[in-house]
């Protein structure tokens, strides 16, 4: 059976370094059978991989193949605070921030783009409850974050 680091090399991906928070705070913490992932945003090789609202001045789906961005770099802080991301139960929530141009109503639609490579990395398991939520601005300006819940060994 592929173990989800398979399914990444399988999608021609590669794990991250953690990003660096940028303020005070932990990229993850364990309490008990969960781990809560801090909101991650699109960063690549230390600089943002796109800027903006959506719907503005980024389209949605640049958007949506930023949430992906976002969601590998939950996977990356993800595996460093597990060690082998094959001890991920379940992804129980994922909550997904769009910096979005006030006309902007397809805020579902770019977090999508977390969602379906969760999903493609943990299969079933990484079926998840959700929210996307749409805002007026994220740190350094960038189109998208994502943070979820997990249950693990």
């Amino acid at each position: 059976m592929a173990t989800p680091e398979d399914r990444i090399a399988e999608l021609g991906l590669t794990l991250p370094e953690v990003v660096a928070p940028v303020a005070a705070y932990r990229p993850t913490v364990r309490t008990g059978d969960h781990v809560y992932v801090s909101g991650q945003v699109p960063m690549v090789e230390g600089s943002p991989a796109g800027t903006g609202k959506v719907g503005a001045e980024v389209t949605p789906e640049r958007a949506k193949e930023l949430a992906a961005v976002c969601a590998l770099n939950a996977v990356a802080a993800l595996k460093a605070e597990l060690g082998e991301l094959s001890r991920v139960r379940r992804v129980v929530k994922v909550v997904g921030f769009v910096a979005s141009d006030p006309s902007f109503t397809g805020q579902p639609q770019v977090v999508n783009g977390a969602s379906e490579l969760l999903g493609e990395i943990f299969g079933e398991a990484g079926t998840h409850a959700r929210s996307a939520v749409g805002v007026a601005v994220l740190p350094l300006d960038v189109p998208v974050e994502v943070e979820m819940i997990v249950e693990a060994d």
